[in-house]
């Protein structure tokens, strides 16, 4: 999909208090690489053009670092005054834009390319000035809940720890993902005030500035409630890391590969692993490896950025990084081997 008059926007300046570290939220590592990583790549395919921004603030200088092998730009957000003010630093990246701006959170990495090309179409097709990306939680505590009149129209997302005892109750949420018309957002923005428990700026109160002025605003549900799991602690963080890993392993056990105890099996999103191999966990198989068809890799097996010849068995404890190993060798038990 490709589509010059979309613009992308990356929220990635918050500490992230509830992760209980000094390192910025978004640096946090799952499944081989930072959690903003993982949304970026979740982009790629996309192709969305010109250009995609991505709003540092905490720690600014290690996040962006941390992008260079990325197409994007940068906007500071010099104090973290709420998401609303986030998109507003990010202005002037976007404000020429005839049609429509992407804005996501740098903390769900669980987001899919296919769900992002479904809510930009479904924002396309609407006709709509602004589209919000919901789901619904069995436990919605810490979302900001989605508020509907009878008819099941949108009003308003209200935020935690803004909510009365009833808006607690509502289990759909606000994913943090919306699609907005560019000369509607900056509207919008201007309109949002800090009048809440937190004195922040909610890029939420959109919803209720568009409502206000009597335009629609259209839902967009995406049934996977894990997939926009937004990761604000160790726990969320471990969950994240899992789903990616059994994300990875479901393919290529798909394609042919056979894993035995998957759930401890790592395997790496740059890993290459042909057909009728059969790797045993606990294993981990990362960086641009490459393992031929009919391989057998044996538990306690780490295989770093090494290429596999096909027929080779790795038998268990070996450590192979910067390898390569001919067709059909055999690798003893307990080698530890650096290339």
């Amino acid at each position: 999909m490709s589509n010059d008059q979309t613009r992308v926007v990356v929220l990635a300046a918050g500490k992230g208090t509830r992760m209980k570290s000094e390192l910025a939220k978004v640096m946090h590592e799952l499944f081989f690489a930072p959690m903003l990583h993982h949304v970026l790549a979740a982009l790629a395919p996309l192709e969305l053009l010109p250009e995609t921004v991505v709003v540092t603030g905490h720690q600014a200088e290690m996040v962006e670092a941390s992008l260079a092998a990325f197409p994007v730009s940068f906007a500071r957000q010099a104090e973290q005054l709420g998401t609303a003010d986030a998109v507003r630093v990010s202005r002037n990246h976007w404000l020429d834009c005839q049609g429509t701006v992407l804005i996501l959170c740098g903390d769900t990495p669980l987001i899919r390319a296919e769900t992002i090309g479904k809510l930009l179409a479904h924002h396309r097709a609407s006709g709509v000035r602004l589209t919000v990306m919901t789901t619904s939680m069995a436990d919605p505590t810490n979302y900001g809940r989605i508020v509907s009149d009878a008819a099941g129209r949108m009003l308003k997302i209200v935020e935690e720890k803004d909510a009365t005892p009833a808006e607690k109750a509502i289990h759909e949420i606000n994913a943090g993902i919306y699609c907005a018309e560019a000369s509607f957002l900056e509207q919008g923005l201007s309109r949002i005030d800090d009048k809440n428990r937190q004195r922040e700026f909610y890029l939420t109160d959109l919803v209720a500035v568009a409502r206000n002025r009597g335009e629609t605003v259209a839902g967009f549900f995406c049934p996977d409630p894990l997939e926009v799991l937004g990761v604000n602690s160790r726990v969320e963080l471990a969950e994240a890391h899992r789903q990616l890993q059994q994300r990875r392993n479901l393919q290529l056990m798909t394609d042919g590969v056979t894993i035995v105890n998957p759930e401890t099996v790592a395997i790496g999103p740059e890993a290459a692993v042909e057909r009728d191999t059969v790797i045993t966990g606990p294993a981990t198989v990362s960086g641009p490896s490459r393992i031929g068809s009919g391989c057998r890799i044996g538990p306690q097996a780490v295989i770093r950025a090494s290429r596999l010849g096909d027929g080779v068995t790795v038998e268990p404890f070996c450590l192979l990084e910067n390898c390569a190993i001919p067709a059909g060798r055999k690798v003893a038990a307990g080698t530890i081997s650096r290339g």
